[in-house]
């Protein structure tokens, strides 16, 4: 972990190394005690897990750590849970409790965050922001951290009403459903303000605006609802001298510019959005995250590991900003050698 080299990249100081960051991999067990040799596993002990996953990051040299402080659990108990498959190892994010708590269009479309929920304290948030910070930076102190909002607002809509609702609401009052939008967002602003007068230098920003095949809704529609409340979330913090990095699953590559223009400092994408295109139009301007594909650990050959990480380096290399790494992840059924020889290849090619 080089907290030199990723604070530089943040930067855009060009570090000697490509600096990097992977997600999930530091849970993978198999591969910590191949690496490690700590004999850890699912059913370690917290401490011992924490032990052998820091000690594994160290080894594998992460530089950037991105997480959050707010999840869905600040939306209250009027929210909807759409389980969750089996991910992790072991099974233990399992979860079968799937309800809604809207059992119309006009139930959603009614709703305020400002009612249901209510204000939020403005000190006790910064309170919050500044422990979540402080305890991620006492955690992984050799890496660059963030803390931020996980449900900024696509996600924090999905998070209210579920995917089906939120479809057959969008999808039968597109303007109704960009006014609920709208009034999150003005909620949501809170959080925003409070991170802008926090002592956290680098904003975690995660919405998931689209899905594998890129937008969920119209264009247009995005930059009805989408695009001037980000711009208005981003405002403080850019007025504070704050780093915002913009997070989203899925292919957002015909958004890039609309992002772009919000104010971000930085974008984290996986292999679906187009890293290339990011590259020749913010590669010296802005912080680019990740695009090795996860899919080709899982079930590539050698060469075709290697030739991933040549692409993603061969585009990185000359962008100031450009960390390297697994998205979506190394989850535990990564096959430990393929995950080995990525880290082998990555370390024959980082340098500069």
């Amino acid at each position: 972990m080089s907290y030199t080299d990723g604070w530089a990249a943040m930067n855009l100081q060009m570090p000697k190394r490509i600096p990097r960051i992977e997600f999930d991999a530091e849970r993978h067990w198999e591969l910590i005690k191949r690496v490690t040799g700590i004999d850890v596993g699912v059913s370690s002990p917290a401490e011992l897990q924490h032990r052998a996953s820091t000690a594994f990051m160290r080894a594998w040299n992460y530089d950037l750590r991105l997480g959050a402080a707010v999840f869905h659990e600040d939306l209250g108990t009027r929210r909807t849970s759409m389980g969750h498959a089996v991910y992790a190892a072991g099974g233990v994010d399992y979860d079968d409790n799937i309800y809604c708590s809207f059992s119309s269009v006009e139930e959603v479309l009614a709703y305020d965050p400002w009612e249901a929920i209510g204000p939020r304290d403005k000190a006790e948030l910064i309170r919050r922001f500044d422990e979540s910070y402080r305890t991620n930076c006492a955690a992984f102190p050799d890496a660059v951290n963030t803390t931020g909002v996980y449900i900024t607002l696509v996600s924090g809509m999905i998070g209210l009403f579920g995917w089906e609702m939120l479809l057959v609401a969008a999808g039968t009052d597109p303007e109704g459903f960009g006014k609920v939008m709208n009034r999150y967002a003005s909620w949501m602003q809170q959080y925003y303000d409070a991170l802008a007068e926090s002592s956290v230098p680098v904003i975690y920003s995660h919405d998931d605006i689209v899905w594998t095949r890129g937008a969920v809704f119209r264009p247009d529609w995005y930059r009805a609802y989408v695009f001037p409340n980000l711009k208005k979330y981003y405002r403080p913090l850019i007025d504070a001298g704050k780093k915002i990095i913009f997070i989203s699953d899925g292919n957002y590559t015909e958004f890039v510019d609309d992002i772009a223009a919000c104010g971000v400092h930085g974008f984290f994408f996986e292999p679906l959005t187009d890293l290339q295109y990011i590259a020749e139009r913010y590669g010296r301007t802005h912080v680019m995250i990740g695009n090795v594909d996860t899919r080709v650990l899982l079930s590539g050959s050698r060469p075709q590991i290697r030739a991933e990480v040549q692409r993603c380096i061969a585009i990185g290399r000359n962008c100031p900003g450009y960390f390297i790494g697994v998205t979506n992840m190394i989850p535990h059924n990564t096959p430990v050698d393929s995950a080995m020889y990525y880290n082998q290849v990555y370390e024959e090619l980082c340098m500069r």
